[in-house]
């Protein structure tokens, strides 16, 4: 399991119970995180460290809020990578490759969480 639930649960409370209004910011994760994933694989395919650094940050950030650590730790690996403009330590496909699964893993709980199954 790659989400802590107690996050989305903590995001609730913070904003008086409203789970639509969590259910819709996982929604927009979602929808983002499939943009930003597709510039890190882009920004990393040119060879462009400066460009991977935003996505990866926003993913990074936005992976926290919504209880996914995992993936934030892999979306943060790629981004100091990308700070430090050594893309060689993302070498291959490896780095992208365990963020897309852990992406995977990440919004397929995600999903059943909105959907109000047990994550």
């Amino acid at each position: 399991m790659v989400l802590d639930v107690s996050v989305l649960e903590e995001l609730a409370d913070a904003v008086g119970g409203d789970r639509p209004f969590v259910v819709d910011l996982v929604e927009t994760f979602i929808a983002d995180g499939e943009q930003q994933l597709t510039e890190i694989a882009t920004a990393l395919a040119a060879g462009d460290a400066a460009a991977v650094v935003r996505p990866a940050h926003t993913l990074k950030s936005s992976s926290a809020t919504v209880g996914a650590p995992a993936l934030a730790a892999a979306a943060r690996a790629i981004e100091l990578a990308g700070r430090a403009g050594n893309l060689e330590a993302v070498a291959g496909d490896a780095e992208m490759r365990v963020l897309r699964e852990t992406w995977d893993d990440a919004t397929r709980e995600l999903r059943a969480w909105v959907a109000g199954e047990t994550a």
